[in-house]
Protein backbone atom coordinates (compact mmCIF):
# COMPACT_ATOMS: atom_id res chain seq x y z
CA UNK A 1 0.00 0.00 0.00
CA UNK A 2 1.33 3.45 -0.86
CA UNK A 3 -0.91 5.57 1.34
CA UNK A 4 0.89 8.66 2.68
CA UNK A 5 -0.97 8.42 6.01
CA UNK A 6 0.60 5.00 6.60
CA UNK A 7 4.09 6.51 6.41
CA UNK A 8 3.50 9.58 8.54
CA UNK A 9 4.89 9.94 12.02
CA UNK A 10 2.15 9.24 14.61
CA UNK A 11 3.39 12.27 16.56
CA UNK A 12 2.49 14.69 13.74
CA UNK A 13 -1.06 15.50 14.96
CA UNK A 14 0.30 16.46 18.40
CA UNK A 15 3.04 18.60 16.80
CA UNK A 16 0.39 20.38 14.72
CA UNK A 17 -1.68 21.02 17.85
CA UNK A 18 1.36 22.48 19.62
CA UNK A 19 2.13 24.72 16.64
CA UNK A 20 -1.44 26.01 16.76
CA UNK A 21 -1.03 26.86 20.46
CA UNK A 22 2.25 28.77 20.05
CA UNK A 23 3.04 31.44 22.61
CA UNK A 24 3.57 35.05 21.48
CA UNK A 25 7.34 34.56 21.97
CA UNK A 26 7.32 31.40 19.83
CA UNK A 27 5.39 33.15 17.06
CA UNK A 28 7.73 36.13 17.12
CA UNK A 29 10.89 34.01 17.01
CA UNK A 30 9.44 31.75 14.31
CA UNK A 31 8.91 34.79 12.07
CA UNK A 32 12.62 35.61 12.42
CA UNK A 33 13.86 32.04 11.99
CA UNK A 34 11.91 31.69 8.74
CA UNK A 35 13.66 34.78 7.39
CA UNK A 36 17.22 33.62 8.11
CA UNK A 37 19.20 33.37 4.94
CA UNK A 38 21.89 30.96 6.03
CA UNK A 39 22.82 28.13 3.69
CA UNK A 40 21.56 24.70 4.78
CA UNK A 41 19.64 26.12 7.74
CA UNK A 42 15.98 25.20 7.99
CA UNK A 43 14.18 25.22 11.30
CA UNK A 44 11.14 23.13 12.17
CA UNK A 45 8.63 24.07 14.86
CA UNK A 46 7.55 21.63 17.54
CA UNK A 47 9.89 19.03 16.10
CA UNK A 48 9.74 15.57 17.66
CA UNK A 49 13.12 14.30 18.87
CA UNK A 50 12.92 11.08 20.83
CA UNK A 51 10.16 11.40 23.44
CA UNK A 52 10.20 15.23 23.28
CA UNK A 53 8.79 17.99 21.11
CA UNK A 54 11.33 20.81 20.91
CA UNK A 55 10.23 24.36 20.18
CA UNK A 56 12.56 24.73 17.18
CA UNK A 57 15.12 22.41 15.61
CA UNK A 58 17.56 22.62 12.74
CA UNK A 59 18.44 18.99 12.18
CA UNK A 60 21.26 19.67 9.71
CA UNK A 61 23.19 21.87 12.15
CA UNK A 62 21.95 19.89 15.19
CA UNK A 63 20.73 23.03 16.97
CA UNK A 64 17.63 23.05 19.19
CA UNK A 65 16.05 26.23 20.52
CA UNK A 66 13.83 26.09 23.58
CA UNK A 67 11.80 29.02 24.87
CA UNK A 68 10.95 29.01 28.54
CA UNK A 69 8.16 30.81 30.35
CA UNK A 70 8.20 31.71 34.03
CA UNK A 71 6.99 28.22 35.04
CA UNK A 72 10.46 26.95 34.04
CA UNK A 73 11.91 28.80 37.02
CA UNK A 74 10.40 26.33 39.50
CA UNK A 75 12.54 23.45 40.73
CA UNK A 76 10.40 20.61 39.31
CA UNK A 77 10.28 22.18 35.84
CA UNK A 78 13.97 23.02 35.95
CA UNK A 79 14.76 19.36 36.69
CA UNK A 80 12.60 18.25 33.74
CA UNK A 81 14.39 20.77 31.52
CA UNK A 82 17.80 19.47 32.64
CA UNK A 83 16.77 15.87 31.86
CA UNK A 84 15.45 16.95 28.46
CA UNK A 85 18.63 18.90 27.69
CA UNK A 86 20.82 15.92 28.66
CA UNK A 87 18.81 13.67 26.32
CA UNK A 88 19.08 16.14 23.44
CA UNK A 89 22.80 16.69 23.99
CA UNK A 90 23.52 12.95 24.11
CA UNK A 91 21.55 12.73 20.86
CA UNK A 92 24.03 15.17 19.32
CA UNK A 93 22.10 18.45 19.56
CA UNK A 94 23.24 21.79 20.94
CA UNK A 95 20.46 23.27 23.05
CA UNK A 96 19.94 27.02 23.22
CA UNK A 97 17.50 28.20 25.89
CA UNK A 98 15.93 31.62 26.08
CA UNK A 99 13.31 33.10 28.35
CA UNK A 100 10.13 34.24 26.63
CA UNK A 101 10.70 37.78 27.88
CA UNK A 102 14.14 37.81 26.19
CA UNK A 103 12.52 37.09 22.85
CA UNK A 104 9.80 39.67 23.39
CA UNK A 105 12.11 42.43 24.68
CA UNK A 106 15.40 41.79 22.91
CA UNK A 107 14.73 39.73 19.79
CA UNK A 108 17.77 41.03 17.91
CA UNK A 109 20.16 39.76 20.59
CA UNK A 110 18.43 36.36 20.68
CA UNK A 111 18.69 36.01 16.89
CA UNK A 112 22.36 37.08 17.00
CA UNK A 113 23.06 34.37 19.59
CA UNK A 114 21.28 31.77 17.44
CA UNK A 115 23.19 32.81 14.31
CA UNK A 116 26.51 32.63 16.17
CA UNK A 117 25.65 29.08 17.29
CA UNK A 118 24.74 28.09 13.73
CA UNK A 119 28.17 29.22 12.49
CA UNK A 120 30.10 27.43 15.25
CA UNK A 121 31.72 24.16 14.32
CA UNK A 122 30.26 21.60 16.70
CA UNK A 123 32.70 19.56 18.71
CA UNK A 124 32.70 15.89 17.83
CA UNK A 125 30.68 13.83 20.30
CA UNK A 126 32.62 12.14 23.06
CA UNK A 127 32.41 8.38 22.58
CA UNK A 128 30.58 6.43 25.25
CA UNK A 129 32.91 4.29 27.36
CA UNK A 130 32.62 0.57 26.79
Amino acid sequence: MNDKADRSDPRTPHARKLRGEATPAERRLWTQLRQLEIKDVHFRRQAPIGPYFVDFACHRTRVVIELDGEQHGFDAERLRDEKRTRFLETSGYRVLRFWNHEVLRNLESVVDTICAALYQTPEPPTPNPS
